[in-house]
């Protein structure tokens, strides 16, 4: 049985563009509550009603400065992760959307990490995409609130997942990829099945 924090985790499964859809969930003890949002301001908003003690970014926060690959993109693959370089013109997008997203959330005062939920998921045993499963595991492991009373959109899970990898980080359950350049927190492998929140 992990530690429970008091604080919310905040998890963003980010879109490239704002009139796409953005996954936000919010991790408070067992408690997960997730929301669709668009636009950057709602967002923040959302971060500075909760004040989170971190959240939690599934894209990229940083361009690499010369290469396609970032290092820990390029570990990442070593370890057997599969990510895509932020300098794809659609990865590109999201990236810039990020970084600018994630310098207003420091400015308001709160921790980010980069996240990856598939490479979370990968890391703990579980599917990778298929949505009810994870959905249905995100339950066993412990997990209440909406995970319990509605079906979430892969966009929610992708967001839970990232909240879920900060707790996992937190509980030092989770380690640090990368150098300055960018820095991908991925879970420490482990069977789901073994882990109770």
């Amino acid at each position: 049985m992990l530690k429970l924090t008091t604080k919310t985790l905040i998890g963003i499964d980010l879109a490239g563009k704002p009139e796409n859809p953005t996954g936000m969930a919010f991790l408070k003890q067992k408690v997960v509550k997730t929301c669709l949002v668009h636009a950057d301001n709602e967002i923040l908003a959302r971060i500075k009603l909760l004040k989170p003690s971190i959240v939690a970014i599934d894209a990229p926060l940083k361009l690499p400065k010369a290469r396609t690959f970032r290092m820990a993109d390029r570990e990442l693959i070593k370890m057997g992760y599969r990510v895509f370089p932020p300098t794809l013109p659609a990865m590109k997008m999201l990236t810039q959307r990020a970084a600018k997203l994630n310098e207003q959330i420091i400015e308001e005062g709160y921790k980010t990490i980069e996240v990856h939920p598939t490479s979370t998921r990968k890391a703990l045993n579980m599917p990778p995409k298929d949505w009810e499963k994870i959905q249905t595991i995100l339950k066993h492991i412990g997990l209440e609130g909406d995970v319990q009373v509605r079906i979430l959109t892969p966009h929610e899970i992708d967001a839970v997942t990232s909240a879920l990898t900060a707790y996992l980080h937190i509980n030092d359950k989770a380690e640090a990829v990368g150098n300055e350049e960018g820095c991908i927190i991925i879970p420490k492998k482990q069977d789901w099945r073994t882990l109770k929140i």
